[in-house]
């Protein structure tokens, strides 16, 4: 199955909600502030924020003629437009070798999975790559890390159960630097976003890999959940303002109708998507493409 297939497949749920307004509107062939209403309506229980819907119907709004449009495909190409003037803005994600990630999220969202996911789609590309086990709390993490690892047939680096994250990161780092690694992808222990104390154990991590690693292309990735929709902008907002986020993964579209907000955060967290998940297996993830993504809401 080709990309296009597994994201138009993972969006079925989104794009069900939102064509069924246009088979309404267009059974009567006119477009009215009714039409505007319940556009507004659909876009919103896709779960785009209220005031991001609200702007790209007003942008719609004012490229149609007033009256009767009985186009609908031109009438969805304006939607599209409109959506993705509103992200355009926000440059999308591209990288440089030597390349380190660094993995953060809330507990649950699956940081650990796409870790080996992206192990996997680097190795495809022809890089080397290294996992960095700094999760040292999560009983059996590290353990989890490795079976990933050997999933993709690539190198990993781990301390004990209770080691300092930070050592880990920097045994990683020399480990990297030595072996002339292209990608290095840095696991660390799933925290909520409230606390305080393990935002500073990811500033410190950071700072080893300023301070050991300044030649490499460094970023962090934020792992979010998409069935959770709008309530996961709180967290990219969170981590972003402790340690700077550069790029945003999400996982498990395929099993929400809620795929609306990744337009809105885009637009409103100026944060790219830079890859999505789009199934189980290992090869299930992609490079993310706004174009295409909001080609197949509709």
């Amino acid at each position: 199955m080709g990309l296009f297939s597994k994201i138009a497949n993972s969006l079925k749920k989104t794009k069900d909600k939102i064509s069924d307004t246009f088979a309404r509107v267009f059974s009567i062939d006119r477009i009215g502030e009714e039409f505007y209403d319940e556009l507004l309506d659909a876009l919103i229980s896709s779960d785009m924020s209220v005031t991001f819907a609200m702007d790209v119907v007003d942008n719609l709004r004012e490229k149609m003629i007033e009256g009767s449009v009985k186009d609908k495909d031109y009438v969805k190409n304006a939607l599209k437009s409109a959506l993705i003037s509103a992200c355009s803005e926000v440059e999308e994600f591209d990288n440089e070798y030597p390349l380190v990630i660094m993995m953060v999220g809330v507990n649950g969202v699956g940081k650990t999975t796409t870790i080996g996911k992206l192990a996997n789609y680097y190795k495809k590309q022809g890089k080397s790559v290294t996992l960095c086990a700094a999760d040292t709390f999560r009983a059996a993490a590290s353990d989890q890390l490795t079976e990933w690892a050997t999933r993709a047939d690539v190198r990993i680096i781990k301390h004990s159960e209770g080691a300092d994250p930070s050592a880990v990161v920097y045994d990683a780092i020399s480990s990297a630097t030595a072996k002339k690694t292209d990608v290095l992808i840095i696991d660390t222990a799933g925290r909520l976003h409230v606390k305080a104390n393990l935002m500073e154990e990811l500033k410190k991590m950071s700072r080893v890999v300023e301070r050991e690693y300044p030649d490499a292309d460094f970023v962090k990735f934020i792992v979010l959940d998409a069935t959770t929709g709008q309530n996961a902008a709180s967290q990219v907002e969170t981590f972003d303002e402790a340690i700077g986020i550069d790029g945003i993964v999400l996982t498990k579209l395929d099993g929400t109708a809620k795929g609306g907000f990744v337009t809105s955060m885009i637009a409103e967290k100026g944060v790219p998507v830079a890859f999505v998940g789009v199934g189980e297996k290992i090869d299930d993830i992609e490079k993310f493409n706004l174009d295409e993504f909001i080609d197949n809401l509709f």
